[in-house]
């Protein structure tokens, strides 16, 4: 068992005459359980398991949700792109808020429990959207919205707490176990983030409910794991330590800030002393040390200005980087991956990096006598995550290569699909082919030019001819006494899907195929539309009258386009001729792993070291605030995504490379802002620390200090 706290309920204040300008109102004095005797409360288990379970929800949902709105509102890339990084956007702009409510309001247990309830409430609004029985698309699209916003509170308002509030539990002689605790926190952010990216594509992709993917587990399992991540810290609530609100520090320096521009455009015309620094005009309200500790985080917020462009990058990897993704293959050799699942790619590679930098690579730096400081090593980190950049637009190119290009002006494709029993030949301003009656598989669009019609003969029997158009692309379906000419489309079927259509050869006449919620009715002699599916080995129902058959299509792949033939029937099943129309992906996804890995060296050496920067460079009371502005770095960055995405001007490798381009060029504006940056010495903080209270002090007993011979001043300062 550890105690905590002081004998009584009350703070211990300095004999000053002075009060501190912050300070905490009470210190808990229970004991508290502790692990085997440790130093480690017992009390750390339930926030550290409560945080990996937060995390879990959250990057879990965060995971699938491009392709929700992609496939189940049926949104278009650019505006699911600009949702999803608004949301984004918005969780790291509501840490704002969570903070000032702690800190003066309700502190830190009540901020979490409360909002922890609201972000419950947020997932289960954004899973009840997800059941296509619910109502229509306006209330699905009404309750994700609703669930979002929700859940960017929750998690946005607990973010500065729940750390902290970890913090706490520690006395303040327990410095080295503090710290190990912050490690395995984020040891648990990560391995949360790191399970659900992986999990909860399978849940979407690899279950199906109401005919489809299944949204509403892929976001209900998340909304049960925040749901046991609020009990397991409510369980903990009798061990914890619960400080009361200590004050709005950010709001202190705001006010502080503010009065210090508002009392200098007051004095804008009128003859009065030059002061050093401008947050100086603020001495006739506040006590000189917030004023020195608000210049030392004004002077590294200046240095944050450049930093919302790294997460512009960074936090595509959810939505661009997944959208590039379905259009790639998948397919590991027996293992499908679902195109959202290759996020996870980043909290493992941050789990091996982080070592690896830490234990090899600047180790071996320093013993090259370089002296790698934060900010060279910030920024490296923005030029890596540049060309993580470079490598997605190469990747992308590589995509447009498989992708076959549409007839143009001037020319057409023809497909041919013999089922005439015999040879044939088409005429045509092309080569003529002869066709071998079971030479279906995956024919080939012939190219021809300048071609009003096309005629198809078997030996010197002609069996039809048709007229063509340009630009257009056609399948014609030869049989022993006439030919099918149907139109196709020949777009490329988007998100990773596989797309089929079906011609009706048999005798019987109309048919009704179903598969997904698609239900088409063909005619003898006619043909579908294309319906899209996801990839696998499929097999759909037909059925005419009461009659009920199977249809075995066999593997339909990722984005490829088939034409599946209905020749003949078989006891209960069609056979059905399947032909590839347009190829599936071909570019393999496992191409996208370099960009993950300078991503994340990127992350390690931007991110990492910028909060032990942040963290080096503020006063204790300070580094909260610093923290709000970190993340609100991270928050600008996405407003920047959706702006880009909103615009929706450029094709995807130019948007690449403009992103690319523009990290370099914050890069270097950084690394000059860098060089004139000059560190805080903690040292002389102390020392600027023991003078400002001096100051402070003599403000409210100028009068002493008058009277006191400069003699014995510095023994009349130690007394008070």
């Amino acid at each position: 068992m550890g105690e905590g706290g002081n004998d009584d309920n009350m703070p211990t204040e300095k004999k000053t005459g002075v009060k501190k300008f912050f300070s905490r109102d009470a210190v808990p004095t229970k004991r508290v359980p502790t692990l085997c005797g440790t130093n480690y409360p017992l009390s750390i288990l339930f926030i550290i398991v409560n945080e990996f379970c937060e995390r879990f929800s959250f990057y879990g949902m965060k995971a699938v949700l491009t392709l929700y709105f992609l496939n189940y509102l049926h949104w278009d890339e650019n505006l699911s792109t600009t949702i999803y990084h608004a949301f984004t956007g918005l969780c790291y702009f509501t840490p704002i808020i969570g903070a000032p409510i702690a800190d003066a309001w309700l502190g830190k247990f009540n901020t979490i429990f409360w909002l922890s309830i609201l972000y419950v409430i947020g997932h289960v609004i954004k899973s009840v959207g997800a059941i296509p029985s619910v109502g229509s698309t306006e209330v699905h699209v009404a309750l994700s919205i609703i669930g979002l916003i929700a859940i960017a509170i929750g998690t946005g308002g607990i973010k500065p707490c729940v750390s902290a509030f970890g913090g706490d539990q520690f006395n303040e002689e327990h410095v080295q176990e503090r710290a190990k605790f912050f490690s395995i926190f984020y040891l648990a952010i990560n391995a949360g983030s790191l399970i659900s990216t992986f999990v909860t594509p399978v849940l979407r992709g690899g279950v199906q409910c109401f005919d489809m993917d299944c949204y509403a587990l892929a976001f209900g399992v998340p909304a049960a794991l925040m749901f046991f991540a609020l009990i397991v810290f409510v369980g903990g609530s009798g061990m914890y330590k619960k400080y009361p609100p200590q004050g709005n520090i950010l709001g202190s320096v705001f006010k502080c800030i503010g009065f210090a521009i508002k009392n200098r455009w007051n004095h804008r015309s009128k003859a009065h002393p030059k002061r050093e620094h401008w947050l100086d005009w603020a001495t006739e309200k506040y006590p000189k040390k917030l004023i020195t500790e608000v210049k030392m985080v004004t002077k590294v917020l200046f240095l944050y200005i450049p930093l919302p462009m790294f997460w512009a990058l960074f936090d595509q990897q959810g939505s661009r980087w997944t959208l590039q993704a379905t259009r790639m293959n998948t397919d590991f050799k027996g293992f499908v991956a679902q195109p959202d699942q290759m996020q996870v790619l980043n909290p493992l590679l941050i789990l091996i990096l982080i070592p690896v930098f830490d234990l090899g690579i600047y180790p071996l730096v320093k013993l090259c006598k370089i002296d790698f400081k934060p900010i060279p090593k910030m920024t490296i980190g923005m030029i890596i995550a540049a060309l993580a950049f470079v490598v997605a637009t190469v990747i992308e190119f590589k995509i447009n290569e498989t992708i076959p290009d549409p007839p143009k002006g001037g020319e057409s494709f023809l497909q041919v699909l013999n089922f005439a029993g015999g040879e044939v030949t088409i005429n045509g301003n092309f080569k003529e082919p002869a066709l071998n009656p079971n030479d279906f598989k995956d024919p080939e669009y012939l190219t021809f030019k300048n071609t009003s019609d096309v005629t198809v003969t078997r030996g010197a029997q002609q069996i039809c001819s048709k007229a063509i158009k340009n630009a257009t692309a056609y399948s014609v379906i030869v049989q022993s006494a006439d030919c099918l000419l149907i139109e196709d489309p020949f777009i490329k079927p988007s998100h990773g899907l596989a797309a089929v259509r079906f011609i009706n050869l048999l005798d019987q006449g109309l048919w009704n195929v179903t598969f997904g919620d698609h239900n088409f009715t063909i005619n003898a002699g006619g043909a579908s539309d294309y319906g899209t599916l996801k990839r696998g080995k499929i097999s759909v129902n037909a059925y005419i009258g009461s009659a009920d058959y199977t249809i075995d299509l066999g593997l339909l792949d990722f984005g490829g386009a088939y034409t599946a033939v209905l020749t003949e029937i078989r006891g209960d099943k069609i056979t059905a001729v399947v032909v590839n129309d347009i190829p599936a992906n071909s570019f393999h996804v496992a191409w996208q792993i370099p960009q993950y890995f300078l991503i994340s060296a990127g992350e390690v050496m931007f991110s990492v070291t910028g909060l032990e920067f942040s963290y080096s460079q503020a006063p204790a009371s300070m580094k909260s605030v610093l923290q709000a502005g970190w993340l609100l770095t991270v928050a600008f960055g996405n407003v920047i995504v959706l702006i880009v995405a909103q615009a929706g001007s450029l094709e995807q490798w130019a948007e690449f490379i403009l992103f690319a381009a523009l990290l370099i060029a914050v890069a270097i504006i950084f690394a000059i802002m860098g060089y004139f940056f000059v560190p805080v010495n903690l040292d002389d903080l102390k020392e600027e620390d023991e003078k400002a209270d001096i100051d402070d002090e003599k403000k409210v007993v100028p009068n002493f200090y008058e009277m006191t011979s400069d003699a014995n001043m510095e023994e009349k300062k130690t007394k008070i």
